[in-house]
């Protein structure tokens, strides 16, 4: 049984599915990137399933499932130049951050409550995008898997967070989308809260088992961990 959550003084939120609904721009560019090879392109739902797992997954799924079949390594290279320069030049053209996110991150951070985001999304793609988005100034830390090992669901990017906040993993809730997100947050001993909009949703609600289960990010501002922390800073 997981420690009891007694207070909270950080929060750590996934980007894609969590904060930002960028589904239709993430398959813009993966289906620019399928026409420009000569495939088939997808459907949007298709292309969602694939998002949360890095760009990589992404692109080679894609691949895979319009062509019927693995894609050769230098298929993928070239694929993986090609949706990464659509992408950068549209990353925030259909995108929406989510309803209740802005309001909720202010108000955790009125709170005196320590906001990072953690993605699996590379920081090329990241930042640009967190500006676009207008949730840039919100946040005290970004950490981006820019190399595999530190791909979700490994904890490395969790842990590097609860280092530089200065708090125990028990005082660190993560907050995301997906299975990959809960079994993060569990290899890193945190705490864990589920949107249920999103990407991984089902799967996640399923059998995921998060600690939480949340309809906005404003909703975290109620949480008892969180007002015992905010409490015990006034």
């Amino acid at each position: 049984m997981p420690e009891p959550v007694e207070r909270i003084c950080a929060v750590a939120f996934d980007l894609d599915g969590t904060l930002v609904d960028s589904a239709a721009d993430l398959a813009a560019a993966a289906n620019a990137m399928l026409e420009t090879l000569g495939f088939y392109p997808l459907p949007q739902p298709q292309i969602e399933s694939l998002i949360g797992d890095g760009v990589e997954r992404l692109v080679a799924g894609a691949l895979a499932q319009s062509a019927g079949c693995p894609p050769n390594p230098g298929t993928v290279a070239t694929a993986m130049e090609l949706f990464r320069r659509r992408y950068a030049e549209g990353l925030f053209v259909h995108s929406i951050v989510y309803p209740g996110v802005a309001e909720g991150l202010r108000s955790l951070e009125a709170l005196g409550i320590k906001l990072c985001c953690i993605t699996n999304k590379r920081s090329e793609f990241t930042r640009p995008l967190l500006g676009a988005a207008g949730l840039a100034e919100r946040f005290a830390l970004v950490l981006c898997a820019d190399r595999p090992e530190q791909r979700k669901p490994a904890p490395e990017l969790l842990t590097a967070a609860c280092e530089h906040f200065g708090v125990s993993p028990r005082e660190l809730i993560y907050v995301g989308d997906s299975r990959v997100d809960i079994a993060a947050a569990r290899a890193a001993r945190c705490p864990v809260a589920v949107v249920d909009y999103g990407y991984g949703r089902e799967l996640a609600l399923a059998d995921g088992d998060p600690d939480w289960i949340i309809h906005s990010i404003a909703e975290l501002v109620a949480l008892p961990a969180i007002r015992r922390n905010a409490d015990a800073e006034a």
